[in-house]
Formats: C-alpha cells, structure tokens, sequence
C-alpha cells in the first residue's frame, strides 16, 4: 500500500469518529460535576437521566455516560433503579477524606507558594475578601463558590495536573455537604485560617500555609462529624 494511500485510509478512519458526541459527554459530565461542587445537587436529593436530559435540552446518552464516570468516582452512588444521587457520608469516610486531603491539598499549597506572583497574591486577596463578606451576609451560594475558587486558585498554582486530578475527586466526594456547615461558626474559622494561608503564601512559606489549610479541613470536618452523628478521627 502506497504511502498516499494510507494516508486516505487514516483520513477516512478520522472523519467517522464521533468527535460531537464525545463533546456534548464532556459537557454534561462538566456541568454535572460542577452541580455537585457547588451544592446544587443536596445529599439525599434524586436525580434521574430524565430529568438532567431535560435541563440540559440533550439525549439521554451523554448523561447516562457522564453519571457513570461520576458514580466510578464516588461522586454519586445509584439511590433506585432510576435515580442516583450524593453518597451517604460515614463517619469513616469522613475521616479518611479529612486525612487524605490534609496530605495531598497540603502538598498542592507547599507547591504554590514557591509559584505565588503579586497577581496571584492580589487575586487570592479579592476571593478572601468576597468570602469574609459572603460570611457577613450569611450568603451560602457567595461562600460555597468564593471558597472553592479560592482553593482551587491556590491547587493550580501547584503545576501538576495529576495532582489536581486527584483533589477535584477528592472536592466531589465532600463538597456537598459543606452547605451544613452554614450557621455552624465555621465559616469564620474558615476564613481565618483562609487569611492565614494568604499571610504564609505571600512570604512563600508552604509549611505554615499548609498547617493553615489543614485547621480549615480540621474545622470544617470536626463539624461535619458532630452534625452527621460521627467522629471525625485526627492523625
């Protein structure tokens, strides 16, 4: 076979590949995803093909395929035959996240602060800010988004892509019970330790920044654990 030939073939063999259809998967795994992050999706709600299909204006084939990849990640479990939804959270997997993103989001911040800029510092700056006001309007949808970006920001900033891979599963399995924190008293704890992780990383101090963020995963677990009727064990 001729090299021209072969390049016919291969041209052929990539026209019929269903890039659209891989997209739109991609677009509804992202969208759900971010429901989850951002609390849209409550423990104990029920979602169904259906319902998402009709959300998003799509067939149900991309959602089926998007809440596999999510369910595979523990993000959602099957609560009926027809309806999936948030994981219950145990005592012991609260406490295994607690100490498994006390490791690897620490590792994430000790990374960033050798990477920190003055416009990353001004832009951690703002989200702090936005989180000390969400705080004093009680504003839980302000909180819950200000609080994961400035996070994220921060995770980023690390450089690696596998280790981000690894703390956006980590978010998807805890994030949507942070709305129990709201009238807890956490989220003043929170932010001071969100201020103290800001002070660390402008003077590139990675260990200080990350003791700071593990007294924000500490605060937040210890009070999810009383709330849930568990224990949330420490190292």
């Amino acid at each position: 076979m001729s090299e021209a030939e072969s390049a016919v073939l291969r041209a052929a063999k990539w026209i019929t590949r269903p890039v659209d259809r891989e997209t739109i998967q991609d677009r509804v795994y992202s969208q759900i995803k971010a429901m989850i992050i951002n609390g849209e999706i409550e423990p104990g709600e029920a979602v169904t093909i259906q319902s998402l299909s009709e959300a998003f204006q799509v067939s149900a084939m991309p959602v089926r395929e998007a809440l596999r990849r999510l369910m595979a990640e523990q993000a959602l479990t099957v609560l009926s035959g027809r309806s999936v939804g948030v994981p219950p959270l145990s005592p012991e997997r609260l406490a295994d996240l607690r100490r498994v993103r006390g490791e690897i989001e620490g590792t994430a911040v000790r990374w960033a602060a050798e990477k920190m800029t003055p416009q990353d510092l001004g832009e951690l700056t703002r989200l702090v800010e936005t989180l000390e006001d969400a705080e004093a309007r009680s504003d839980s949808k302000l909180y819950v988004s200000a609080n994961h970006h400035f996070h994220f920001r921060i995770y980023r900033l690390a450089g690696s892509a596998t280790l981000l891979a690894f703390i956006e599963s980590l978010w998807l399995q805890i994030s949507p019970y942070f709305h129990v924190l709201r009238g807890s008293g956490n989220w003043h704890a929170a932010n001071v330790a969100h201020r103290a992780m800001l002070e660390a990383l402008a003077t590139g101090d990675g260990p200080t920044a990350a003791a700071a963020l593990r007294r924000d995963i500490d605060g937040a677990a210890t009070i999810l654990a009383a709330r849930l009727g568990g224990t949330a064990k420490r190292d």
